[in-house]
């Protein structure tokens, strides 16, 4: 869309657009006509169809630069260690973007006791490696009550907002959706419509393999990690130099890059894959998809740790490995995710004032030079990239920190820059996303819990491959095993009573729903027997009408 000045001039106009809805080049006068009509009558799916067909490129709405500034000043301007203004937030970007940056604050806080009890026991125990014994344990509680405490947290800030007993609302079919034109058999409208088989068809004979390839050659490159820490650790036992000594190092920094970018690879072809799947709704695309990268990224991430753990057993490759993979994956994901993305929007920033101060002076084009900025943006494309990075820093955390105890300091240290450089990027590299309600963080909490149970597990396996409780059963190796299983299937099942025994709303917040209920039946009676008692009166009329003479 060549954006004119006449539409944007303000002297000539007091109108300050708050969404912009960019049009391909070759649009007709008519189908802009068509538009502006079903705007104007809110029909909702005009927009979408526009979207699907190609000829509306992008639609977002403008940043309120004074709102804006105001909320940046309460935010990330000045970096010291204090709360998020959660609510202001919520009113600028709305309720799904709020509730990440209070899940993030609220784990940064919640790493805090594992971060304090692992740096002294890293300091005392540096060179023992096998004396994980307390701290596994401290980590089998810990990753179990931190999401039962959020879910109660998160009820209490949905209920302050409205959303917590949200109604859940009919999804309109996703832009990018296709199939033959035809009705709608629940809402009786014309629509694409997609045979369900021909989806299945797609999933199971083409996604599914192509995700079990995908796993595969992570596997083959997780073996050629392997041959290259041999190969690091026969030069320096040969040699014995400080340069080999650091050589030791390169193996897992190389392979850590090259989880990153196989991760960023994989998102690619998972969201075309997801995409070619064709699924009506966006939620069963999101879940789709969510499904697809958690798969590759679990074990793309975590599977060398398994194996050094359980095959290898060799607690000090583990200990380096977690610190070199948390470290580097942290570097890089903040590099590529905010400091790039915000050096290159200042660059375009620069080019579009140039654009602004070649006009003429007389004219006042700052509303231009915004939607042309903004427009030029990147379209923030929701928050799973970011649960995502927690996901799989809760692993390294939950999962083998008891062998590196600073796991837990490194992630604090990195949230506490991430809560900066994600609120960077909402306000100044992205463009400002529409508002979506939300009552939780959804699926992710299904991800984190499960994390948690695979916690338990793999916490119990690595206590019962420690020298100090191998050393109670010294003869007998099958009780030892049979004793674990039966400890971590008690752990599992307690970790389900806390679970269950927890509620997911506190007491107050319980009483106030309770009562909202009450109060909406009583109304909802009063309503009724209004209704019969009009109708009563009304019959009673045409009964006295026609008794009379």
């Amino acid at each position: 869309m060549k954006v004119t000045l006449s539409a944007l001039d303000t002297h000539e106009s007091s109108f300050t657009p708050l969404v912009v809805i960019e049009l391909a080049q070759d649009v007709k006068e008519e189908t802009k006509e068509w538009l502006k009509n079903r705007i104007i009558s809110r029909k909702k799916d005009g927009v979408r169809r526009l979207l699907t067909s190609g000829i509306v490129i992008q639609v977002f709405p403008l940043h309120d630069n004074e709102a804006l500034k105001k909320l940046e000043d309460t935010w990330y301007t000045r970096f010291t260690v204090k709360y998020q203004p959660i609510d202001s937030i919520r009113g600028y970007f709305g309720e799904t973007i709020a509730l990440y940056f209070g899940f993030l604050e609220y784990f940064t806080f919640a790493l805090i006791p594992v971060a304090v009890l692992g740096l002294p026991y890293y300091l005392f125990v540096w060179e023992n490696y096998d004396k994980y014994v307390v701290f596994a344990s401290f980590n089998l509680i810990w990753s179990t009550v931190i999401l039962e405490v959020w879910k109660r947290g998160c009820a209490s800030m949905t209920y302050r907002w409205g959303t917590l007993v949200m109604k859940r609302q009919f999804e309109e079919p996703r832009p990018g959706y296709h199939g033959v034109l035809g009705i709608n058999s629940v809402t009786g409208r014309e629509e694409p419509l997609y045979p369900s088989y021909k989806r299945q068809l797609r999933i199971y004979l083409v996604s599914l393999p192509f995700v079990c390839l995908c796993l595969y050659f992570s596997l083959f490159v997780m073996m050629i990690y392997f041959d290259m820490e041999a190969w690091a650790l026969d030069l320096h036992e040969n040699s014995r130099s400080e340069w080999t000594g650091i050589l030791l190092y390169v193996p897992s920094i190389i392979y850590a890059i090259v989880i990153e970018i196989m991760n960023r690879f994989y998102r690619f072809a998972a969201e075309f894959l997801t995409s070619w799947e064709n699924h009506r709704l966006e939620s069963a695309y999101q879940n789709h998809l969510i499904l697809k990268v958690l798969v590759f990224n679990f074990l793309n991430c975590f599977a060398s740790l398994f194996y050094i753990a359980f095959v290898l057993r060799d607690m000090k490759l583990l200990r380096q490995s977690l610190a070199t993979l948390l470290i580097t994956s942290q570097i890089f994901n903040q590099i590529v995710e905010s400091l790039l993305p915000y050096w290159l929007q200042k660059k375009q920033h620069v080019k579009v004032k140039k654009k602004v101060q070649a006009l003429k002076a007389d004219i006042d084009a700052t509303l231009y030079e915004q939607v042309v900025l903004e427009k030029e943006m990147g379209t923030y494309l929701g928050t799973f990239d970011d649960y995502l990075e927690l996901f799989l820093q809760f692993g390294y955390v939950s999962l083998f920190s008891c062998v590196y105890p600073l796991a837990a300091a490194f992630a604090v240290l990195n949230n506490l820059t991430e809560v900066n450089s994600d609120a960077l990027k909402m306000c100044r590299v992205f463009k400002r996303p529409f508002s979506e309600p939300s009552a939780s963080i959804g699926v992710w909490q299904l991800a984190f819990e499960t994390m948690s149970v695979i916690s338990v597990v793999t916490n119990c396996a690595l206590i019962g491959m420690s020298p100090q409780v191998n050393a109670l059963f010294p003869e007998s190796k099958a009780d030892l095993i049979l004793i674990v299983v039966a400890v971590e299937h008690a752990l599992l099942a307690l970790k389900f009573i806390l679970a269950f025994a927890i509620p997911d709303k506190p007491r107050h917040i319980q009483m106030k729903l309770a009562r909202l209920e009450f109060e909406s039946l009583e109304a909802f009676k009063q309503q009724q027997m209004k209704h019969v008692a009009e109708n009563l009166k009304e019959d009673w009329r045409e009964g006295g009408k026609e008794s009379a003479p």
